[in-house]
């Protein structure tokens, strides 16, 4: 076991072993100042000895692999699970909002001069600069743990065109499928030869354009959208009719990192100045010719050009989880017109959502809690320790915080 080590002025020192932490914190020269990863700081002052560490980066759309090695030594290992419920809940807000003001307000006419702003260069949805930011946050967490001195991204661009015609080439990647059509509306209908794709021979003119995903979830894309009369369309709203459409492959993975990559690259640049990039058949290559498994802390060793070092037998998996949650009742009004409070206690039994417990002599993560007492325990991975607990075998070994870790010991390749 490896214990990472800062000094006095809080800057990190080379790690130590387990054995040596132990002898410096009985005798009083150091103290705990975090225990997941397990660190110590120095309370004298100590230059210390350096070698140059690299960090390697797998970036990533819902996954991060992070790997910081020596010449001989893998020294940190981690996987990073990234947020992915933002969409859904600006939809959601966005939803709201429109509700309660046509509840509760004359109507308006949308004014959208006060949004210029947020369009201007460099504006980023706020679902991509939450990844952008937590990539960040990450590296930085591992810089405060270890003396980096060299920082490897992999970067990766998804020819989404090619994908879905991998004949395509020269001027035909200006003249997509919608070339000569008005909207997607259009298109959609053109596609589908303007008839109803509900129900067979059915010969209704009135056409409306259905989606087969929500909106928020499928976006406006064609391959989400298809041709349904008007009746048909009101038949299956109201669960009248059944539709077994299903939707194109989505490629919003593959348009984040074509956007994130030289946005990420550009401010990690601002902060640290040794930071190279590398490519993902580079990073394929060399996990292939070394017999690694494809995983995104083995593609972050890759990354870093030493593949044959000693590995690290543990490693952290971390889950980025949220703050709060600021939407205070519940969409759905019961009879009366009442809402259903949707904000749980900021406390249960002095237990948060999230906070890190030992129950039974093993530590888990609290994901549910009960009025009554009863508490759902898992792991990160979603693994379930126990669905009803009794906080009475709770105890608390770490509160919660937006990235929350956890240990993993004796992790084979």
């Amino acid at each position: 076991m490896l214990v990472y080590v800062v000094n006095k002025e809080g800057k990190a020192l080379m790690p130590c072993n387990a054995v040596k932490a132990r002898i410096l914190l009985k005798q009083g020269k150091a103290k705990v100042i975090k225990r997941t990863p397990f660190t110590i700081q120095l309370v004298y002052g100590s230059a210390g000895y350096k070698q140059e560490i690299v960090l390697g980066v797998d970036a990533g759309s819902k996954t991060i692999g992070l790997s910081a090695v020596t010449e001989k030594k893998e020294l940190f290992s981690s996987e990073v699970i990234l947020r992915n419920d933002i969409v859904e809940l600006l939809s959601v807000r966005n939803q709201n909002r429109h509700t309660r003001r046509n509840r509760k307000t004359r109507y308006r006419q949308p004014r959208f001069l006060n949004r210029v702003s947020t369009k201007k260069k460099g504006w980023l949805a706020p679902s991509i600069l939450n990844k952008i930011d937590t990539h960040l946050k990450v590296v930085d967490k591992v810089h405060d743990i270890l003396p980096i001195s060299k920082i490897i991204v992999e970067v990766a661009s998804f020819d989404i065109q090619k994908i879905k015609n991998p004949e395509i080439q020269g001027v035909e990647y200006q003249q997509g499928d919608q070339l000569g059509f008005w909207n997607v509306r259009q298109f959609v209908m053109h596609r589908d030869g303007h008839q109803c794709q509900g129900k067979k021979g059915c010969k209704n003119k009135i056409l409306n354009v259905h989606h087969i995903e929500s909106r928020k979830t499928g976006g406006n894309s064609p391959s989400d959208l298809v041709t349904l009369c008007k009746e048909c369309h009101a038949l299956y709203h109201q669960g009248k009719l059944e539709l077994n459409f299903q939707r194109g492959k989505s490629f919003r993975d593959a348009t984040f990192m074509g956007i994130m990559r030289w946005s990420f690259y550009d401010k990690i640049k601002e902060k640290y100045s040794n930071v190279n990039l590398t490519y993902g058949y580079i990073t394929k290559n060399i996990r292939i010719e070394n017999k690694l498994p494809k995983k995104h802390r083995m593609d972050a060793l890759c990354i870093t050009g030493k593949p044959n070092i000693e590995k690290s037998d543990n490693k952290y998996l971390i889950k980025q989880v949220r703050k709060h949650n600021r939407q205070i009742h519940k969409s759905k009004i019961l009879k009366g017109g009442k809402r259903k409070l949707n904000q749980s206690p900021y406390l249960v039994f002095n237990f948060r959502l999230f906070d890190k417990v030992e129950y039974k002599r093993q530590e888990c993560f609290i994901f549910g809690r009960r009025q009554r007492g009863c508490f759902d325990l898992r792991k990160l991975d979603g693994t379930k320790i126990h669905a009803n607990a009794n906080v009475k075998e709770l105890k608390l070994k770490e509160k919660r915080k937006t990235l929350i870790y956890e240990w993993i010991i004796n992790v084979t390749i």
